[in-house]
């Protein structure tokens, strides 16, 4: 498959170049573009045939929701129905943004693009280039991360131009994202709202939203038949070529337990995932994913990819708190362990 690749700068857009893109998606193809979250393969999503070519372009199992984009929160009473007090509370405080909601479908979404659920993913995404290419291509945009399904999502216009060139119609490379972990989702559906997946707008900023939140019991623990309801809740998810060992405990402990798995595996090729001020005490191959959990959320797929253009055989990460944005960091390494942990 030939594959347009289109450059767009994302502070200067250039309409004709979007118009041309938006083309292939109104037409039945398939074009990856960067959202403020990490880069999204695009389709029609009312369009079953365009939205079987995401599936086969990642390999992605046909039970896994897609989430739709949607560039006018009007277009929600189009696509869902059923649409409640939270739904609008969420739509109003933090869209355009990186949150999807789940609400109950309408019979114009097809089970193709709902993972055969009678729910949909909806969200209205704030990166420029996304929200110009569904309001040009004027159809709303099923869209999961552009990646090999099970590979570490792409944040970087290399990650997609490495992995899916000649396998999409489109890209449009628009720059790093900055966000770099997927969407929050929550499901609106029933009375009480429910975080199904968690990402930059995290349980506590929901709950200055609403009186009270729950969070789905999948994101605290390894659950091997979980149905998913969204997209990132089967359990082996984000996963590099290498081994991910995730090591918990005080932090003293876990730079020495880490240097003492790497001196008893002298034969393998080791990395080390921390945070910045530890990556002088380490040895191994060190990737410091950065000062703040902000940053380690905006920089962990890009270091993933990078541990395998490295060739490590086994990747050991520093665990990292849970408040706030790092109940997402925490998710999406746990995924990318199979929730291999050592305890110390």
């Amino acid at each position: 498959m030939n594959t347009l690749v289109t450059k767009i700068d994302k502070d200067n857009i250039d309409i004709q170049k979007i118009k041309v893109q938006a083309d292939i998606l109104r037409n039945g193809g398939t074009v990856i573009f960067p959202t403020e979250t990490v880069y999204g393969l695009g389709a029609n999503a009312l369009d079953e045939n365009a939205v079987d070519k995401i599936y086969k372009a990642k390999g992605r199992p046909s039970d896994n929701p897609l989430i739709v984009h949607i560039s006018n929160k009007d277009d929600v009473y189009k696509l869902a129905k059923d649409i409640n007090e939270n739904a609008k509370i969420i739509m109003d405080k933090f869209w355009p943004g990186p949150i999807t909601i789940i609400l109950n479908k309408n019979d114009k979404v097809p089970y193709k693009t709902s993972g055969g659920l009678e729910t949909v993913a909806l969200r209205m995404p704030s990166h420029p280039i996304a929200l110009e290419l569904i309001k040009e291509a004027n159809v709303p945009v099923a869209a999961p991360s552009a990646n090999i399904s099970g590979r570490p999502s792409p944040t970087d216009e290399s990650h997609v131009i490495e992995e899916m060139e000649g396998r999409v119609d489109g890209i449009i490379l628009g720059g790093d994202c900055n966000v770099g972990l997927e969407s929050t989702v929550i499901d609106v559906t029933s009375d009480i709202p429910i975080i199904l997946r968690p990402g930059k707008i995290t349980y506590e900023d929901l709950l200055d939203a609403f009186l009270e939140v729950e969070i789905d019991p999948s994101i605290l623990e390894k659950n091997d038949n979980i149905i998913p309801k969204s997209p990132g809740m089967k359990y082996t998810h984000y996963s590099p070529n290498a081994d991910v060992y995730i090591v918990r405990g005080k932090e003293s402990d876990v730079i020495d337990k880490i240097n003492d798995l790497i001196d008893k595996n002298k034969e393998i090729k080791v990395g080390v995932m921390c945070i910045n001020k530890n990556a002088h005490k380490y040895k191994g191959e060190v990737i410091p994913l950065g000062e703040s959990i902000n940053e380690v959320g905006k920089n962990l797929f890009k270091t993933l990819r990078e541990m395998d253009k490295r060739k490590v055989d086994v990747i050991y990460s520093e665990s990292f708190d849970t408040k706030g944005i790092g109940q997402a960091v925490m998710n999406r390494l746990n995924k990318a362990a199979g929730y291999k942990i050592i305890d110390l």
